[in-house]
């Protein structure tokens, strides 16, 4: 019992800094018209996203409240026609230019070279870049909104993370743990105003930039090997002594990850070796996880059949507090609360097991991702 008690007032606490992550300290860009005298240049890589990128496109060239946007989108090898869809949608707006990539060199991986490529074709002028993924797709005002909070926030690098939509069921297993971990385990408020690299936090699906500030830090030429180049690039800005910054961006955008299940498997399985480091810490973290929010309601089961009524009214006591806890995370970011917050621990169980199969895949050099080798 005593280990229980422990274990459920690490829940506690645990969940009340989730509350107040939420309530106080994380970030809402304006979703109201709001306009920007900033040049602005967005930038888009596209690798095999003829079937997807539409959506993307077209709600970049809505935006409003941004007279100096520009927008430059790179073919980064694609061999499904991604070039060819891109010239039918834009057609002949001035705003747009499309380049073509080439190979990334050895020390590079395709997400970053194709990023700095992008930053390098913009013009001298561009005070801030918004690199933004073929899956995301902006509301109106989501450019000059996010712009705007990159200042109110006085970052150089501001990710508002974007609405995750969810559609199967390994969406919802899996999906809404991004936002609840940085609201669970992140202190949001000492992550900007530290200067310290690891309190880091990003999602490159949506990042806002400050021009000087990125090429201060080496921009993606800094982390030209990281396979999570967002989190690495907020450290690059954080080493060169800039800020960062998170912000719920659910209102300015949305983004459908994955569209099967083999995807979103092997989107997680490719990165979540990098985001552990040493396998001993992977081990200890999934360890603790799985102990904090998938055992308590396997307890409660087996004491209730064994006939412990207090161990089990305990253990559901700590099960029900870790569901508020994603409640809360659902609720603060966009994302669906009820009932796939009853599945929490279903949820941190398949987080681990991936968390597994990454480090296997590793260790046998069978990671990638779109045709490049991974890791």
């Amino acid at each position: 019992m005593t280990w229980l008690l422990v274990v459920l007032l690490v829940v506690v606490a645990l969940t009340g800094h989730t509350v107040v992550n939420a309530g106080r300290w994380l970030r809402r860009p304006a979703d109201r018209p709001v306009q920007t005298d900033e040049r602005v240049s967005v930038l888009l890589p596209l690798r095999d996203e003829a079937d997807r990128v539409t959506p993307c496109l077209r709600a970049l060239l809505a935006q409003r409240g941004v007279p100096g946007l520009r927008i430059v989108v790179l073919d980064d090898g694609s061999t499904d026609g991604t070039a060819e869809v891109v010239r039918a949608v834009v057609g002949d707006d001035p705003r747009v230019t499309l380049r073509t990539g080439v190979a990334p060199p050895p020390g590079w991986l395709g997400k970053p070279h194709a990023c700095w490529q992008l930053a390098g074709h913009v013009e001298g002028s561009t005070d801030a870049l918004v690199f933004v993924d073929a899956d995301v797709v902006l509301g109106p005002y989501a450019v000059a909104a996010a712009v705007t909070e990159l200042r109110a926030a006085g970052a150089e690098l501001l990710s508002p993370y974007p609405r995750i939509v969810v559609r199967t069921v390994a969406d919802r297993l899996v999906q809404p743990l991004l936002q609840w971990l940085w609201l669970t385990f992140l202190p949001l408020r000492a992550m900007e105003r530290s200067r310290r690299p690891s309190l880091a936090a990003a999602g490159g699906q949506f990042l806002v930039v400050d021009r000087a500030g990125y090429l201060r830090a080496g921009g993606h030429a800094a982390v030209a090997d990281r396979v999570l180049e967002d989190i690495e690039l907020a450290r690059a800005v954080k080493r060169a002594g800039g800020r960062i910054a998170l912000a719920d961006g659910s209102r300015l955008a949305t983004c459908r990850m994955y569209d099967t299940w083999p995807q979103l498997r092997d989107g997680y399985t490719k990165s979540l070796w990098a985001t552990f480091g040493h396998p001993l810490a992977a081990a200890l973290v999934v360890g603790l996880l799985l102990l904090l929010y998938t055992a308590p309601p396997l307890v409660a089961v087996a004491a209730l059949l064994a006939g412990a009524p207090a161990l089990a009214g305990v253990a559901a006591l700590t099960y029900l507090t870790g569901v508020v806890g994603r409640v809360v995370s659902a609720r603060a970011t966009g994302g669906r609360a009820w009932p796939d917050a009853l599945s929490h621990p279903v949820s941190v169980a398949v987080l681990g097991w991936l968390t597994v199969r990454s480090y296997h895949l590793r260790k046998r050099r069978r990671l990638s991702w779109r045709g490049r080798p991974v890791g």
